[in-house]
């Protein structure tokens, strides 16, 4: 018998958590919170995403600045507002909303983000520390997943750990985060050969690779922990992941749906690294 993980519960919860850590800080250091979004461009999911960000700050405490920038903002535009917030003592984590508008360097505009603000977890030194094991802000899609299976209960210690995607934001973390906490992990890919074989071993099977339905029935082990952080539309334009749910959840112990699974737990994780870089800035 398959247990839906419910990402929204395990969400609330851990934002309560953080709400009583907001109040501690303002009790302690008598000063808030503040989390800057910059959203350059006026690209709909980028704008509900940014929407949804703004909303749970309010929800734990968190003041939050949003920075609107028009689709033809220039480089220099973009890069002096990056800049300006950096140095702001009110800002504690800075989240520049990807993707940006053609034309304007997205490696360069992150790399002006402090690494004690990036609560995206995205720069080259929390991402080289992530690979060291050590104290760092993390990727927010990889380290709700890991909040999720370690409140679930489900050990991780010696299991086969296969992740399918190996994007920078989530396959390549989350890999790490696993092997950090002792799983043996492979990370399948486009190029990668036997994927049905290799996926069919997995104890806990992460699919993150953006294709509706990719993971069947077959390329699943008898009880795996299923992790779906695709989000997707199928034939009929309805929001499915990169599972075929209906299909595998009956083969899982444990497996999340999408929506509500893995989703809200992301800008969850994001309120979390902001309060995580107040704290280690006093």
């Amino acid at each position: 018998m398959h247990k839906i993980i419910d990402g929204k519960a395990h969400s609330r919860g851990i934002r309560q958590e953080i709400a009583q850590g907001v109040q501690q800080f303002k009790q302690q250091y008598g000063k808030e919170i503040g989390l800057a979004v910059v959203l350059v461009g006026d690209d709909g999911a980028s704008q509900v995403y940014v929407r949804n960000k703004i909303k749970g700050c309010e929800e734990v405490g968190i003041k939050s600045f949003a920075y609107y920038l028009p689709a033809d903002a220039s480089q220099a535009q973009v890069e002096e507002l990056v800049s300006e917030l950096a140095v702001n003592d009110a800002v504690h984590g800075i989240l520049v909303q990807l993707p940006l508008p053609e034309g304007l360097d997205a490696q360069r505009i992150l790399s002006l983000i402090p690494v004690s603000k990036d609560v995206d977890g995205f720069c080259e030194s929390n991402i080289g520390s992530l690979c060291l094991n050590r104290p760092c802000l993390v990727a927010c899609t990889p380290n709700g997943v890991m909040k999720m299976l370690e409140r679930e209960g489900i050990e991780i210690k010696g299991k086969n750990a296969v992740v399918v995607g190996r994007s920078n934001i989530v396959g390549k973390p989350m890999a790490m985060l696993l092997l950090n906490a002792d799983a043996t992990v492979t990370v399948c890919h486009s190029k990668t050969q036997n994927l049905k074989e290799i996926c069919s071993k997995a104890d806990i099977l992460v699919a993150a690779i953006g294709r509706a339905k990719f993971i069947t029935a077959d390329m699943v082990k008898e009880g795996a922990v299923v992790i779906d952080v695709g989000m997707n539309r199928d034939e009929n334009g309805k929001l499915c992941g990169d599972v075929d749910y209906e299909n595998v959840r009956e083969k899982c112990s444990y497996i999340t749906p999408v929506p509500g699974g893995v989703g809200p737990m992301t800008i969850t994780m994001l309120l979390y690294n902001t309060l995580e870089a107040a704290k280690r800035s006093v």
